[in-house]
């Protein structure tokens, strides 16, 4: 008879031109339990592991990041809606997203729609502040205000076991569909392979209450529609191969996803529907290697080719009819190196080199070229008490174009320092702080896109500042069975940010250097796990952000200096409850967006009222045959919250998922 322990501690630790941790298993007659210690970090960062996310029943990784403390999503709405992420209101363009340690990349607008990226071979999902506090990482790694690490899952066989293989269909309101199979095969002692697939099918067509209201406050209409055009046929495919050799590893995959889209738009003036379209086919194969020599030396070799289509189509006539295609290019080539020279003492060099290009149906596009080097230096030491690491990151940047100015070349080197101490070497409660300074490169569209980029623009640059205490403690005995907090202050400053602003007449917009924000805020969870009676577990995850995002683009005597930023709310937080008994699992999911505005103009006509959800799910796993099965129920807004993300664009009310799963 078998026993599946659930401890999840969920550390809190295209053209788009417009706008907890682990599943134990053990044999019931040798039982013991044994809390997982959680890995410590330089830096504050939240992990959710394969065991919480089917558990949360979330569909998308943008499903999941929702629950991380100090990020704001862009959710569009649906299941086919675009989904971005903002940490700390730095800007999208400052989260890098890495998926099995290489970055994925959008030179064209800088966003990373999350929606693609499926939990199905998930195996975890990681935020970072800052940077990872390890000497083995690719120059990319020290280039972003804030990371996102996706990794898939890696084969892994008991004595007897040469394959896996799965298969489930999840179905819900708004006609979804999404049917997927995932196989891994023992290839021999050290090689693996694994192939998943996906297919996601929605009408998107929901009933949405849409309350407009007079600028004196008074109401101006209120009415029921349905969202239309917000149906998506999408298709992922991935396969990877993965080795092991000698004090080393090595993996390669390929990857693809491609989908058809509706873009439902913004409802405004009683126009509920719109007839947009796009069509995405992303593409890339990627290979990693690392190894260690004589238990000093160490290296990381990475390697990838992406290739991105998008076509946005925008049929309405009135003004102009859109049918703009883009293609992009990336080919990126890391080498990591780690000495360690003492045994407390680690020196880190890594260099990179990235190509982009990218091609549109434009008319006169510069069709630009980027060349891009890094150079990064760190130096790592780990005492008993103390961990410290320090690096400089030197990025150099060349550009090219077929017509018209390409912007100059780029060389900035940006710093970065972190450190932890613990008081007590036998209290497992730490201090931290960091200080990190980075810079983005304009976008593709920033500098070239028609009438509105400025090849002229300079990158945008942060100052991030933080401080933070953590402290975990673990029970290997007795119903609680621990618990771990930690609680961050942080101070980000953001120069030379880039908006777009007014040129020479209301309908010509251009993009400059314009703005600055000063970010300060506090980000807190707490996280507790119980057990009991063998067969029950208990967990508890409560999430908290306090943030203020003052606008200082404005002059200092217009009313509007130092307003909140868009979107960006004073208080937001989260819960996740976690309940199992033996295969039955009970999940409870609670998000809150306070009050915000649509403007840095705080008046009370760009007001955007908080908003809630609760979400439920249940699932019960059972054997027939030797054929592990799993079916579930999810119910999402609970409640049935009118509510928006986004002004303009209605969110789902109560919605519903069935899922089935099978496993060999």
């Amino acid at each position: 008879m078998i026993l599946c322990v659930v401890c999840q501690q969920a550390k809190a630790g295209a053209g788009n031109t417009s706008v907890l941790d682990t599943v134990k298993v053990y044999d019931l007659e040798e039982f013991t339990f044994t809390p997982k210690r959680i890995r410590s970090e330089i830096v504050p960062y939240q992990h959710m592991d394969e065991q919480l996310l089917e558990n949360m029943g979330c569909l998308s990784v943008a499903d999941a990041v929702r629950y991380f403390s100090g990020v704001q999503l862009k959710d569009y709405g649906g299941v086919g809606g675009i989904k971005t992420l903002d940490i700390r209101s730095m800007g999208t363009n400052h989260m890098g997203v890495f998926y099995d340690g290489i970055q994925l990349n959008n030179a064209q607008n800088g966003q990373i729609d999350l929606g693609r990226f499926s939990l199905e071979n998930m195996e975890s999902v990681d935020l970072y502040n800052g940077q990872r506090g390890e000497p083995l990482q690719s120059a990319k790694d020290y280039g972003s205000a804030g990371t996102v690490y996706l990794r898939s899952k890696v084969p892994q066989f008991a004595k007897d076991e040469t394959y896996h293989i799965s298969a489930g269909i999840k179905g819900g309101s708004f006609g979804l569909i999404n049917p997927s199979f995932y196989w891994q095969q023992k290839l021999s002692d050290s090689v693996s392979m694994s192939a998943g697939a996906e297919y996601t099918y929605a009408t998107g067509r929901y009933k949405f209450r849409y309350t407009s209201y007079n600028p004196d406050g008074s109401l101006a209409y209120d009415t029921t529609a349905v969202r239309e055009n917000a149906d998506i046929n999408a298709v992922r495919a991935e396969a990877g191969f993965f080795g092991k050799v000698k004090n080393g590893e090595w993996k390669a995959q390929v990857y693809n996803y491609y989908s058809e889209r509706g873009l439902p738009g913004y409802i405004a003036r009683n126009v509920f529907t719109h007839g947009q379209r796009q069509w995405d086919d992303a593409f890339f194969v990627q290979g990693s290697y690392k190894q260690t020599y004589f238990k000093r030396y160490s290296i990381l070799a990475n390697a990838k080719y992406a290739f991105d289509y998008t076509r946005y189509l925008n049929p309405d006539t009135t003004l102009q009819l859109v049918d703009n295609t883009y293609r992009q290019q990336e080919v990126y080539l890391s080498m990591a190196q780690s000495v360690k020279i003492f045994k407390f003492w680690d020196v880190s060099l890594s260099t990179d080199f990235q190509y982009n290009y990218l091609d549109a149906s434009l008319r006169d596009f510069p069709y630009p070229s980027r060349y891009t080097g890094l150079v990064a230096l760190a130096t790592y030491f780990k005492f008993p008490n103390v961990k410290i690491q320090a690096s400089v990151l030197g990025t150099f940047v060349h550009e090219s174009v077929k017509a018209n100015k390409a912007a100059d070349d780029k060389a900035e080197f940006t710093p970065a320092v972190m450190v932890s101490v613990r008081p007590w070497a036998t209290v497992p409660f730490d201090i931290r702080a960091f200080y990190k300074r980075v810079f983005r490169m304009p976008t593709f569209n920033d500098l070239y896109y028609t009438s509105i980029g400025s090849a002229d623009l300079d990158p945008e640059y942060v100052n991030q500042y933080d401080v933070g205490i953590s402290y975990q403690y673990l029970n290997s005995s007795g119903i609680f069975s621990g618990f771990d907090v930690q609680i961050d202050g942080y101070h980000n400053f953001v120069e030379n940010k880039i908006v777009a602003i007014p040129a020479s007449n209301p309908f010509r917009w251009q993009m400059k250097n314009y703005g600055k924000v000063s970010i300060t805020g506090v980000d807190a969870s707490m996280d507790f796990s119980f057990q009991w009676r063998r067969f029950w577990a208990a967990n508890l995850r409560l999430v908290y952000g306090y943030q203020i995002a003052a606008d200082l683009s404005y002059d200092k005597d217009s009313p509007y200096y130092g307003g909140q930023l868009p979107y960006t709310p004073w208080h937001s937080g989260s819960v996740i409850a976690d309940i199992s008994y033996k295969t039955l699992n009970l999940n409870y999911s609670f998000i809150y967006t306070g009050e915000r505005y649509s403007s840095s103009a705080n008046i009370p006509v760009n007001y955007v009222q908080p908003w809630y959800t609760h979400d439920l799910a249940i699932s019960y796993g059972f054997a027939v045959k030797k054929v592990d099965m799993r079916v579930g129920v999810e119910v999402n807004n609970l409640l049935n919250q009118q509510y928006e993300v986004i002004v303009g664009y209605p969110m789902p009310g109560t919605n519903f998922k069935l899922t089935y799963k099978v496993s060999l």
